[in-house]
């Protein structure tokens, strides 16, 4: 969710003057996500695509506690109930951790978008840190790739050496075989040809790459020291 203009949020009440009321303020803002409303007959979790941000309101009691459940597992997904005035909050909270509970009270739609806007925060955040996450693992088996490659170079170069010198001898030596064998004999020079060029495009690469960590560990050496060439 780069931005709360592209964020998606789904309201879930059967009050239709709630939902009025949230949209309304929230279009005063600006800033205003994508707003989807359904009441908790036509709400089925498991087809609903995936909302950074489900706001329930007042629901028909045997519909709440499914839907609370479902909002409050994803960790993707913020999830805000805004209880009625004689519903236990504190006993919510500690059934339900992960949601956020706002208390219908004097200014309630204030709160509400508030604690709306900062759990899109939070959402925004835990996506960034995922990929973070994954692009450090992917980096990190890449280097493991590079680290083994490197290990593996010489001993892939004396293989390579050797097939070709043996291909470029059955192909100068005159030898009663046939055209066929002959032309795989092409073949297996050619391919080891086409990867001792490979290997030499990685041993190249990996100079480049260790001459400028040498250079940039150099000017960083020169920045921490900026009279060293005054002496």
């Amino acid at each position: 969710m780069p931005h709360l203009n592209d964020a998606s949020v789904l309201i879930v009440s059967d009050d239709t003057e709630f939902a009025r009321a949230v949209v309304g303020h929230w279009q005063a803002k600006p800033l205003v996500p994508e707003i989807t409303i359904v009441t908790s007959d036509l709400l089925r979790p498991v087809s609903q695509p995936r909302h950074d941000l489900v706001i329930v309101g007042a629901v028909r009691g045997g519909n709440l506690p499914p839907i609370l459940s479902a909002i409050s597992s994803p960790p993707s997904t913020a999830g805000v109930y805004v209880a009625s005035c004689d519903e236990d909050v504190a006993a919510l909270q500690e059934k339900y951790p992960q949601l956020l509970i706002v208390p219908r009270q004097d200014h309630w739609v204030r709160t509400l978008l508030l604690v709306s806007i900062e759990a899109l925060r939070r959402v925004e955040a835990i996506a960034r840190a995922q990929r973070a996450e994954r692009l450090a693992l992917a980096s990190q088996r890449h280097a493991t790739l590079g680290r083994y490659m490197l290990e593996m170079r010489p001993s892939i170069n004396n293989a390579l050496t050797s097939v070709l010198g043996n291909a470029d001898l059955l192909l100068l030596e005159p030898s009663p075989a046939s055209g066929e064998s002959r032309e795989q004999i092409h073949a297996i020079h050619t391919m080891a040809l086409r990867l001792n060029e490979v290997m030499q495009r990685f041993s190249s690469l990996m100079t480049e790459m260790q001459a400028g960590e040498t250079e940039s560990h150099a000017e960083t050496e020169t920045l921490s020291h900026p009279l060293a060439g005054l002496l």
